[in-house]
């Protein structure tokens, strides 16, 4: 059986770029953070803007990759690392913690629109292009903290990451469901798993952490 082709439509594209420039983004400070070399940089920016729309792309039997179909987006991405690596050396500016969540934020609401309605395009049954979202939503930046020998922040921050890319995914559906526009379906889909976000680092709202008892 042959593997389902899918082209995206412009505005898709213009998301995924958006998705991908993001998550590059944070995984370069997250590279300049640790000191890594100018390959090394690269590699963390490229895990992270490529790694969740791969693993899309394979699960969906999905050929070529997105980033193989697009090879241009890879010269953007070695453009954007030299770019923001001078820009950084330049201005000498603290590489917070902080400053990587927010292009994270932006990538998160971006890819997990795009992932979800991509399964949509493609037949998928609404829970796996839900799941699809957050795949390609999250796991750019669980490969990133590996790579920067740190534990996932989606796991252990304890703020909803994975849960505000699964509630926007189901706002994609939803909105898809209801025929709205595609633009109002991304943008709706991508605004709320963002704001979440948002509000989540905003306000220090986390998640209850799994405790055992060590007395039992």
């Amino acid at each position: 059986m042959k593997p389902p082709v899918l082209n995206f439509s412009v505005l898709q594209a213009a998301v995924e770029v958006a998705a991908t420039l993001a998550f590059a983004l944070s995984g370069l400070l997250a590279g300049a953070r640790k000191q890594l070399d100018v390959v090394g940089l690269c590699v963390v920016a490229g895990l992270s803007a490529f790694g969740g729309g791969t693993l899309r792309d394979v699960l969906l039997d999905r050929r070529p990759f997105f980033w193989v179909e697009h090879a241009d987006w890879l010269w953007g991405l070695m453009a954007l690392c030299f770019a923001a690596m001078l820009f950084l050396r330049g201005r000498h500016l603290a590489l917070t913690e902080r400053a990587i969540q927010w292009p994270d934020a932006l990538g998160l609401g971006l890819f997990t629109a795009n992932g979800a309605l991509l399964a949509l395009d493609l037949g998928m049954p609404a829970i796996v292009a839900v799941l699809m979202g957050v795949i390609t939503a999250t796991f750019g930046g669980v490969l990133r903290d590996i790579v920067c020998n740190e534990i996932p922040a989606a796991f252990h921050d304890h703020r909803p990451y994975a849960l505000c890319s699964f509630v926007g995914a189901w706002v994609l559906v939803a909105a898809v469901r209801l025929d709205a526009p595609q633009w109002a379906a991304i943008s709706a889909a991508a605004g709320t798993a963002v704001a979440l976000r948002g509000l989540a680092l905003w306000t220090g709202w986390t998640l209850p952490a799994w405790r055992i008892d060590a007395r039992r």
